[in-house]
């Protein structure tokens, strides 16, 4: 991803981002959620995207999304690629991000599933950027379903 004109498109709404690039030629965009160019990479691309998406489109507050959160699983450390709080601070929905040529499939649920042992989220949600899954986990009637939208934030 070296160019701007290059960039795929994505099954979400267009967003304007910041670019530049770095001493290497490589291309970075700024991220708005951690105030900092990172490299571009393809899952940065759906990741910057898809936060963009929660906050313009769903109405989530960007103060509340955090991005590449760190937890730690079983003496592990482990990423999410975007984790959304409650008005309480308590995770309520986390997305795994894949460039555009991964296809979602049950390694990825795994995955997420696997920070979700740790989180206990509402909502997750993986995203190619093409292909977006939303699991809704009922914890109480030990049951999940599967969306067919984002739910926005009320």
């Amino acid at each position: 991803m070296d160019n701007i004109n290059n960039l795929p498109k994505l099954n979400l709404p267009e967003f304007k981002f910041k670019f530049r690039k770095n001493e290497d030629d490589k291309l970075e965009i700024y991220d708005k959620f951690r105030n900092k160019y990172l490299i571009l990479s393809p899952e940065e691309w759906v990741r910057q995207n898809f936060a963009e998406y929660l906050v313009i489109c769903k109405g989530y507050p960007r103060s509340r999304i955090r991005l590449e959160k760190s937890i730690m699983i079983a003496e592990n450390k482990r990423r999410c690629d975007i984790v959304y709080y409650n008005k309480k601070l308590e995770p309520e929905i986390i997305v795994e991000c894949k460039s555009i040529d991964v296809k979602i499939n049950h390694l990825v649920y795994s995955q997420i599933a696997m920070y979700n042992s740790l989180l206990k989220v509402k909502y997750m949600i993986v995203t190619n950027g093409i292909n977006h899954f939303v699991t809704y986990i009922d914890y109480i009637n030990k049951k999940f379903e599967f969306l067919n939208h984002i739910p926005d934030n009320k």
